[in-house]
């Protein structure tokens, strides 16, 4: 599985950043990995110097044949943003996967 980091505007990706992404989404590779092709990552500061809940953490999940699926989350900054999109990722996959493992080719 692929993992694809783009910062967006206002969003310096710092080693520390990159390897904090890939660590919270170590769980979502260890259970959904081998049904993913990649997983893209976009930040974006939407206030700028303004400062308060402005970083914006999507996740985008790329299944093997299937269209993606999305988790996003805003928070002060982008490792809260990008630590709470990423549990967000883990249940939506756990949910698409069980729902795709429950139906049965007639």
């Amino acid at each position: 599985m692929e993992l694809i980091i783009n910062p967006g505007d206002g969003v310096h990706l710092s080693d520390a950043l990159r390897d904090h992404v890939r660590h919270k989404l170590e769980p979502v590779e260890r259970h959904h990995g081998d049904r993913l092709t990649r997983i893209e990552v976009h930040f974006k500061d939407d206030n700028g110097s303004k400062g308060g809940r402005d970083s914006r953490c999507l996740l985008e999940a790329h299944p093997r044949g299937a269209d993606p699926i999305v988790a996003e989350a805003v928070a002060e900054d982008a490792y809260t943003a990008s630590h709470q999109a990423a549990g967000k990722l883990d249940r939506a996959l756990a949910n698409h996967f069980g729902k795709t493992d429950r139906v049965r080719p007639h």
